[in-house]
């Protein structure tokens, strides 16, 4: 039963496909953390000055204990109060649209590239027929008679 199973492990891992998806995966995580470090360190501070020096990754509601106040989200989260950190939600959620634009554009890149080639494909397919003025098939492009009607062209 499991004579096999090394052998079929290393050919289901050495499949094109397999190892394409495996470079994707690890290129999209670098790719997280940049975008992370962007939305965090470059595109989050000017917006927090324009709105009157707000750290959004601060930004937290206490749920529990009611009452109490602390000085930041380390705070309350090291004395063990309930909190919804909306400030990191927010980060989150803008690291997810820069993301999704980014991978948009992308494949809208690629779908451009197909679709122009695909045109140029067809393109050369189409000038190696042309179409029989009098009987309307198509012959080969270099004719001089048709061979369907044998007319001179």
């Amino acid at each position: 039963m499991f004579k096999n199973l090394g052998k079929e492990l290393r050919d289901f891992i050495l499949r094109g496909n397999v190892m394409d998806m495996a470079v994707g995966i690890i290129i999209g995580a670098a790719f997280g953390k940049i975008v992370d470090s962007l939305v965090k360190d470059i595109i989050m501070p000017p917006i927090g000055v324009l709105l009157g020096k707000v750290d959004f990754s601060s930004l937290y509601f206490q749920i529990y204990p009611m009452g109490t106040k602390y000085d930041s989200l380390d705070a309350a989260t090291a004395a063990g109060a309930v909190t919804i950190n909306y400030g990191l939600f927010l980060n989150t959620v803008i690291s997810f649209l820069i993301v999704a634009c980014a991978i948009f554009a992308i494949i809208k890149f690629v779908n451009t590239i197909k679709d122009k080639a695909c045109k140029e494909e067809a393109a050369e397919e189409a000038a190696t027929e042309k179409e029989c003025p009098y009987c309307c098939t198509q012959i080969p492009i270099n004719a001089k008679r048709c061979p369907h009607c044998t007319s001179e062209l």
